[in-house]
């Protein structure tokens, strides 16, 4: 079960010595420490009055006080929060005035150490400083890193969830799947599947790498790519993920339209042995990032397709879907147990047949831990 208060009394350690007052807007910090939840996220800007002031506001030493927009309180229903104090703003309310009386509160002097979230406004920055001069700011994410980076027992069950939902929906989009269909088609399915199996929605944009010997690998080009008809051969990668009670999945397979050729079975095997290499080398206590990524990476390189794994091996997550630290070269990060990474290997060819892999792995002691180790052979549909 976790303690929301613990949370916040840690990070009120963290902040003494460091800064006078932080505000942490709704955001994963603020899911993190005090349980206020995310909404899905829109893809345009949507506004309302005072946002700019939206979190909490706290200090090493005063209880916390989570102020919200009243469209943020009431249709966002965070008005239900009780972990922290609230203060709602009406429309009609000054919303420099209720940061003025909440700081005038706390007993901030002319010149606070302010430290904001990563994710605040800008504006949030300049209207401070309109009205504190004198106020120096730091990063509020920063310091809330160190505890976010090593997740506890909770936190890992509930990530083994997000990762047996994520493989439930891809177990039912593997009966969907019929030569002819389109990328279009199998995007929606998996998204579909994935709040059928009881996801809030996708932890990103479900995306899909697909290649083979006449249809070429475009990258970043959605909605050319969505329209594309799939017939053999080709192969088809996935990367998706489930959302559950505030953890992002990560997940990639790879699926063949047709039987494989020699060179398609050739690239899927070496990234299978890439992925099995990089989970045996996550040895906390006995490796950095760097030396996690190698290990994968020689199994590609060795094989003459370096150039084809054309990205980091993986990176840390949880509440976010890309946290740090990052198995890459030049991250020396100590792996220490119970960070979580993705594990995914690729071959990536713009002409030729491609393959991916990635799973969720627990850092343990003696190697890796998957959450998700299902669908380790080549999926063909005939």
């Amino acid at each position: 079960m976790i303690s929301y208060n613990a949370r916040l009394q840690r990070f009120q350690a963290l902040l003494s010595g460091q800064a006078d007052v932080a505000l942490i807007p709704v955001s994963t910090d603020l899911q993190y420490l005090a349980g206020v939840p995310r909404d899905i996220p829109n893809f345009g800007v949507t506004m309302h009055p005072g946002a700019w002031a939206e979190g909490v506001w706290m200090t090493p030493d005063h209880p916390p006080i989570l102020v919200l927009p009243r469209m943020s309180a009431e249709f966002g229903n965070l008005a239900s929060v009780t972990t922290v104090q609230l203060r709602v703003m009406g429309d009609w309310e000054d919303p420099f005035a209720v940061v003025k009386d909440i700081l005038k509160t706390f007993g901030i002097g002319t010149a606070p150490r302010i430290a904001i979230g990563e994710r605040a406004y800008a504006e949030t920055v300049t209207a401070l400083h309109s009205f504190i001069p004198g106020a120096t700011f730091s990063n509020a994410t920063h310091l809330l890193r160190a505890l976010r980076v090593v997740k506890d027992d909770d936190e890992i069950a509930i990530m083994r969830k997000a990762g047996e939902i994520t493989e439930a929906a891809f177990a039912d989009v593997l009966k969907q799947l019929k030569h002819g269909m389109t990328e279009l088609d199998i995007i929606s399915e998996v998204d579909y599947q994935m709040r059928r199996h009881g996801s809030l929605g996708p932890s990103f944009t479900t995306s899909m790498y697909n290649s083979g010997t006449h249809t070429p690998l475009l990258f970043g080009q959605r909605q050319e790519t969505w329209k594309r008809a799939l017939t053999p051969p080709v192969s088809l990668l996935f990367d998706f993920g489930a959302v559950y009670d505030g953890f992002c999945y990560d997940y990639g397979r790879t699926v063949s339209f047709g039987a494989p050729s020699a060179e398609q079975q050739r690239v899927y095997d070496l990234v299978m042995a890439s992925q099995r290499a990089g989970i045996a080398a996550m040895k906390s206590g006995a490796a950095t990032t760097t030396q996690v990524d190698a290990a994968a990476r020689a199994v590609i390189a060795d094989a003459g397709y370096g150039e084809a794994f054309r990205h980091r091996l993986g990176h840390g997550i949880g509440m976010d879907v890309h946290e740090p630290p990052f198995l890459t070269k030049g991250d020396e990060t100590p792996i220490q147990e119970g960070m979580m990474f993705t594990v995914e290997p690729s071959i990536t060819q713009f002409d030729n047949f491609s393959a991916r892999v990635e799973d969720v792995v627990v850092a343990r002691p003696g190697g890796g831990e998957p959450l998700t180790s299902g669908y380790q052979s080549l999926i063909v549909i005939d």
